[in-house]
C-alpha cells in the first residue's frame, strides 16, 4: 500500500481537496435549515422561539463534540475518526426529514452538532500530517474556504429545489452526500456502510407510505 501511495504525484493536493470537500459538505448540511427556517416556520413548525432552542442544541452539542473529537481522532487516526465522523452527522442530517416539531428537530441538531465537530480537530491532523510545515497554513486555508462554499452553495440551491422536491426528500438526499465521501476516506468501511445506507432507505420509505404528510405542510407549491 505504502508503495502505491508513494507513486502517486502530489498526492498530498488529492487530500487537500477531499478535506475541502469534506468541510463544504460540512456546512451544506447544518444550513440547509437555517435557509429553510422562514418556510418551516410558515408551516408552523416553530416559532422565533422555538427555533432558537434548535440552534441552542446544535451549538451546545458541537462544543461537547469539539472537546471529545480531538481526542477520537488521535486515538483512531485521521482515516477511521474522519470517516466514522461524516457518517454520523450524514445519518444526523438525514434523521432531519424524520422530524416535524422543535422537539425532533432539537434531537436532530444535536446529533449533527455532535458529528460534525469532528471535521476541524481531523483536518487541522491530517494537514500536519501530510503536509511539510511550509505549506501547512496554505493547505488549511484551502480547506476551510470549503466552509462558505457550503453556505454559498445552501442559499444558491435550497430555496429554488424546494418547490421541485418534497421537504423530507430534499433533507435525506443531501444528507447523503457526506456518505459518498467515505468511500473516498476509508474503503474498508464501504461494504457496512451501503448496507446501513439501504436499511436507513428502506426504513424511510416505510415510514413515508404508513405517515403521509399532508401536501400542505411539505409540498413546496404550497410554501
Amino acid at each position: 500500500m505504502q508503495a502505491v501511495v508513494s507513486k502517486i504525484k502530489h498526492l498530498r493536493w488529492y487530500i487537500c481537496a477531499l478535506l475541502f470537500f469534506a468541510a463544504t459538505i460540512n456546512y451544506l448540511d447544518r444550513q440547509v435549515i437555517a435557509t429553510l427556517k422562514p418556510v418551516l416556520q410558515k408551516e408552523g413548525v416553530w416559532d422565533d422561539i422555538g427555533y432558537s432552542w434548535v440552534v441552542f442544541f446544535f451549538q451546545t452539542a458541537y462544543a461537547i463534540g469539539l472537546l471529545v473529537s480531538g481526542r477520537v481522532m488521535d486515538w483512531l487516526g485521521t482515516r477511521k475518526g474522519f470517516s466514522l465522523s461524516v457518517i454520523f452527522w450524514s445519518f444526523a442530517a438525514m434523521a432531519h426529514a424524520f422530524a416535524s416539531s422543535v422537539a425532533s428537530f432539537s434531537v436532530a441538531r444535536f446529533a449533527l452538532g455532535l458529528g460534525e465537530a469532528g471535521n476541524f480537530p481531523a483536518s487541522i491532523k491530517t494537514v500536519a500530517e501530510w503536509f511539510p510545515k511550509k505549506e501547512r497554513a496554505l493547505a488549511t486555508g484551502i480547506f476551510n474556504a470549503g466552509t462558505n462554499v457550503g453556505i454559498l452553495v445552501a442559499a444558491a440551491i435550497v430555496p429554488p429545489i424546494t418547490p421541485l422536491f418534497r421537504l423530507e426528500m430534499g433533507i435525506h438526499r443531501h444528507g447523503s452526500g457526506g456518505i459518498r465521501l467515505v468511500d473516498l476516506l476509508d474503503s474498508d468501511l464501504q461494504a457496512t456502510l451501503r448496507n446501513t445506507l439501504a436499511f436507513h432507505r428502506k426504513s424511510w420509505n416505510i415510514s413515508r407510505a404508513t405517515h403521509r404528510t399532508p401536501k400542505s405542510t411539505f409540498h413546496g407549491r404550497n410554501c
